[in-house]
């Protein structure tokens, strides 16, 4: 049994919350504001998974010192957004004995930094990981079968989470490839905003099918010019995380490229998402890697021009559509 400091009471920290408890490890959940770890105290439900409870054993606190306190495992769950002011609150309490294996998803569109490039930028000499792959929250907290990738260039910390986290629910490979993990997460958010504008505008299952399809290419196209594995976006964390994402309503990207599609705006559609919509902030960072490493993202390209520019959907379509011709491969 392990003591674990769970970082960000949203829908994905609380439903990894509950999974590490049920697995027999002491777990403390912090939330940013007491307003909400009360409630979470007091309700024992979480707001945006109805119907799932949160075991009375579970510790929920506004506490980061308390959370952090003799944790053999640090789990980062807060918003992409978030992860480096959270690292700043943490680096002078942490210690170099602790893990911090990251959950969230997305590139900062300043530095161009993946999660644990961040966190190790503002934490010196932190040991970091990342756990990735096809999951949403609504099925993890239900104990529905669920599989994913535990990622560390430090093989020995990859194998004590998937150690931590596995059970016969939530099955865990490991992976050397933290830096193909982390963009297949990113990037496919992208992919998957498009993917609900397709859907918001009626468009059916061949251009859905399509954007899958085309968005692998981009997706590996720029991973591997950053130094990944192309396997790596073969796998979990690459098409398989791109499948779910593009075709769940858990998936929020989609639920907003979906509104996007209908006819709103980019500030309308996350406001009725009501969570972080993780692919607006990665959408920029993606096209700028891109241009870094001189990797042509036309698919990309396009949903930053619906979001930032305020480019119809259909136009976007039509300009992929009728690009010049070319071989597929």
């Amino acid at each position: 049994m392990s003591k674990i400091g769970v970082l960000g009471s949203g829908t994905w920290g609380t439903a990894l919350s509950v999974l590490l408890l049920k697995n027999g490890h002491d777990v403390i959940l912090w939330s940013f504001m007491e307003e909400e770890a009360k409630k979470l105290r007091d309700e024992r439900v979480h707001p945006s998974l109805p119907g799932s409870l949160i075991p009375k054993e579970l510790v929920i606190t506004s506490d980061i010192s308390e959370a952090l306190k003799d944790a053999e495992l640090i789990v980062m769950a807060v918003p992409s957004t978030a992860t480096r002011e959270t690292a700043k609150r943490i680096r002078n309490i942490v210690k170099p004995s602790q893990p911090i294996v990251v959950v969230s998803k997305g590139i900062e569109e300043s530095s161009l930094f993946v999660q644990t490039e961040i966190i190790e930028d503002v934490i010196k000499d932190a040991r970091t990981a990342v756990l990735s792959g096809p999951s949403h929250a609504e099925e993890v907290i239900k104990s529905l079968p669920t599989v994913v990738v535990a990622g560390s260039k430090d093989k020995s910390l990859a194998l004590f989470i998937q150690e931590t986290f596995m059970n016969p629910e939530f099955r865990v490979y490991e992976s050397s490839d933290v830096k193909g993990i982390e963009l297949g997460g990113s990037l496919k958010n992208v992919i998957a905003l498009a993917a609900g504008m397709s859907d918001g505008l009626g468009y059916g299952d061949n251009a859905k099918a399509a954007l899958i399809t085309r968005g692998v290419h981009e997706m590996s196209a720029l991973a591997v010019a950053c130094g990944a594995d192309p396997s790596t976006l073969s796998g979990l964390t690459g098409i398989g995380d791109l499948i779910v994402t593009c075709d769940s309503m858990h998936s929020r990207n989609r639920r907003a490229g979906i509104l996007i599609g209908q006819g709103k705006t980019m500030e309308e559609a996350t406001k009725e998402v009501k969570m972080v919509v993780e692919g607006v902030y990665s959408a920029k960072a993606a096209l700028a890697l891109g241009k870094k490493y001189s990797v042509t993202l036309p698919i990309m390209e396009a949903v930053n021009k619906v979001l930032f520019d305020g480019l119809p959907c259909r136009d976007a379509v039509y300009a992929l559509m009728c690009r010049e011709r070319k071989s597929e491969f």
